[in-house]
């Protein structure tokens, strides 16, 4: 690729400049194979740069059928093209729609790369989508802590008038019926209480995600009959983060516990872990973000319950509290992340997005 430092700066600096934008970049060479892509095609395409290099491009991202001949042209006579409102269609079948502009590089006559800018139209609708979750769990919270109030102060009353009672009866037999008051009462105390969430601080030391991951793993494999596997496809250079390792445990449980109700205990759940650059959660912008991944084959989110999945009591099963994913939403949130879902038949994907502020990237 062209250069493009002076004398003052490093020679990683085009590095770094492609490496800080949020437009997605990448590089081919003959064969329409990848040479380079920035972290934000990474995440785009979703496949990394150490998966694709050497991969013809279109063999993860297939396009309408004069695009590739467009990309030989490119090459074979260095003509840049741009084309509008094109699909692609990612691995997994998953399609995104992008703006898209090739550009040869090298000589004019005799181009031995192109790049290619990508630019994601429906990523107005993921922002929509982000503050739309922030404005939920911030309701969820206001309601269930205004709730918790109006039913534990007389669910107490109620609980203290039938210890009394206790202490007045002689009979056993009707000492049976302020037992089940009381433990009634303390059952539905404890279930405000889980609606609720910690009431402490988060204990924030230096975690690594993967150890989390690795934890949340063996206790679901223990759970479960042994036609569960849960494979795993992690991001080593991600760095350690800044949290409270039992919450975000605890999160990612409540997930993965979903994943596996969702295909009934047998196949495969993937856990995936990448790095993310230049990440806006909420109004904050985050120059280094984790991004672990929890996908299952089951037959997705119904689509009357996704926009409100994360308010307290919403559940798609029938046993179901419906407090799991809320709770690991405060989870998420109380270290300054965010959960996000994509959910169709045969895949839903649980998206957590934690910044990682001790790291420059």
């Amino acid at each position: 690729m062209a250069r493009f430092t002076n004398d003052n700066e490093s020679d990683d600096y085009p590095q770094r400049v492609l490496e800080a934008m949020q437009v997605s970049i990448v590089v081919l060479g003959e064969s329409l194979s990848v040479r380079y892509m920035n972290p934000a095609a990474e995440i785009l395409l979703a496949i990394s740069l150490r998966q694709a290099r050497g991969l013809p491009f279109l063999m993860f991202a297939r396009c309408a059928q004069h695009i590739p001949l467009a990309l030989q042209q490119c090459l074979s006579e260095g003509r840049h093209f741009t084309e509008r409102e094109t699909t692609l269609t990612l691995l997994g079948e998953n399609v995104i729609t992008v703006d898209l502009t090739v550009v040869p590089i090298g000589p004019p006559h005799d181009p031995t790369e192109m790049l290619i800018e990508m630019r994601q139209l429906d990523r107005q609708l993921r922002i929509n989508r982000e503050e739309l979750l922030l404005s939920q769990h911030y309701t969820s919270r206001q309601l269930t802590r205004n709730l918790a109030h109006e039913i534990k102060n007389p669910l107490g009353g109620l609980r203290g008038a039938a210890q009394l009672l206790e202490k007045e009866l002689e009979d056993d037999a009707l000492k049976e019926y302020t037992a089940i008051i009381i433990g009634e009462a303390d059952r539905l105390r404890n279930l405000v209480d889980r609606m609720l969430g910690p009431s402490r601080p988060p204990d924030h030391a230096e975690i690594n995600v993967h150890e989390i991951l690795e934890r949340v793993r063996t206790l679901v494999l223990a759970e479960n009959n042994p036609d569960l596997y849960i494979a795993k496809d992690y991001d080593p250079s991600i760095p350690s983060l800044h949290g409270d390792a039992d919450r975000l445990i605890q999160a990612i449980l409540n997930i993965v516990r979903n994943a596996v109700q969702a295909i009934e205990g047998r196949g495969t759940i993937l856990l995936r872990t990448r790095i993310q650059r230049q990440c806006t959660i909420g109004q904050k912008r985050h120059k280094l973000v984790a991004r672990i991944e929890i996908i299952d084959a089951g037959p997705g989110i119904p689509r009357r319950l996704q926009e409100n999945i994360f308010y307290p009591m919403i559940s798609g099963r029938a046993q179901g509290t419906g407090l799991g994913l809320p709770i690991a939403q405060i989870l998420v949130n109380q270290h300054g992340g965010l959960i996000e879902f994509t959910s169709r038949p045969g895949e839903t994907v649980f998206i957590l997005l934690l910044p990682l502020e001790d790291h420059d990237g």
